[in-house]
């Protein structure tokens, strides 16, 4: 008989990497490029994703940054909820937010209008003039504006003697700190938003200002029917911006009338608000929970802007 017959032998395989494997192997194999952009991340766990992480936790905390935290639950919360100094700080930081915030973006998109004008000269000098009030220092801005809206020797109320009125005073009333701040705001912000509306404007085709001028189309008509479409992203963008600065406004205030918002509180906003309660109040479990509450706001309040928006958009 034969040699009975033998089934080949099937050549060794290893075993199956696994994805864990698989992943430390392709770490390993980039180490160099990982280790090139490794301090960014690093800088972002220690001073950006770590304190956010600690702020949730000492939310729930009663702390005055000295002594041993104790566990608060959601008392802070449900106090942050019932304060009325709280809800005071928001409908004024709301109301600094209308009186700026709208103006803002129309006076940024007529500057950025003329900017894309042919017939403005030195167009570049002008843009760079614009974009100066932005990289200005706010404490430098703070301190001009508190004089210019000063009550007694204020550069607004000498213009009003000149005309014959009655001098105005504008850091005594909540609608004059408001004022104020709104009017810096303004100042700040409209060569930025400008710059950026002048860059969509830019990258509207030529060709369809020509089809409607051959339409007949006039200036307005092509504004509205042509650029404003056109810049919608842009200005959704500037709106989510805008939106989440105008929420955050503290310097102004702080520096113009001081820690309490002035009188009657009127220019106490809710980021001036938590630095009270966290950095002169010591309450850091109760400021880190009006810091969460800021955030949920800014969350609701950028979602319902972008959906008017986007709504008016899509009509």
């Amino acid at each position: 008989m034969g040699e009975p017959l033998r089934q080949p032998l099937e050549p060794h395989r290893p075993y199956p990497v696994t994805a864990k494997r698989k992943l430390s192997s392709e770490i390993w194999k980039h180490r160099k490029e990982y280790l090139a952009i490794s301090p960014f991340y690093i800088l972002f766990a220690v001073f950006g994703l770590f304190p956010i992480l600690f702020s949730m936790y000492l939310s729930f905390q009663k702390w005055d940054g000295i002594g041993v935290m104790t566990f608060n639950g959601v008392n802070n919360y449900r106090f942050m909820l019932t304060d009325p100094e709280f809800w005071k700080a928001v409908g004024n930081t709301l109301l600094i937010w209308i009186y700026s915030t709208i103006p803002m973006l129309f006076l940024a998109l007529i500057v950025a209008f003329l900017l894309n004008a042919s017939f403005v000269k030195f167009r570049t000098f002008f843009r760079i003039g614009y974009f100066l009030p932005n990289v200005t220092s706010l404490v430098a801005v703070s301190i001009v504006f508190s004089t210019i809206f000063s009550n007694n020797y204020g550069l607004l109320n000498y213009i009003l003697t000149l005309f014959g009125l009655d001098p105005v005073e504008w850091l005594s009333h909540t609608w004059g700190i408001q004022l104020a701040v709104s009017v810096m705001v303004i100042w700040r912000w409209v060569g930025y938003n400008a710059v950026i509306y002048l860059a969509g404007l830019q990258s509207i085709p030529s060709v369809l200002y020509e089809a409607a001028k051959i339409d007949g189309a006039s200036g307005i008509q092509a504004f509205f029917r042509i650029t404003i479409p056109n810049l919608r992203p842009i200005i959704l963008f500037t709106v989510i911006t805008s939106t989440i600065g105008g929420m955050q406004v503290f310097t102004e205030p702080q520096v113009l009338v001081g820690n309490d918002g002035g009188a009657n509180g009127g220019g106490l906003t809710i980021v001036l608000y938590l630095y009270r309660e966290a950095f002169i109040n010591n309450y850091f479990g109760y400021g880190s929970a009006v810091g969460w509450g800021m955030f949920v706001l800014i969350a609701l309040f950028s979602i319902l802007n972008w959906k008017v928006v986007q709504g008016k958009g899509t009509q």
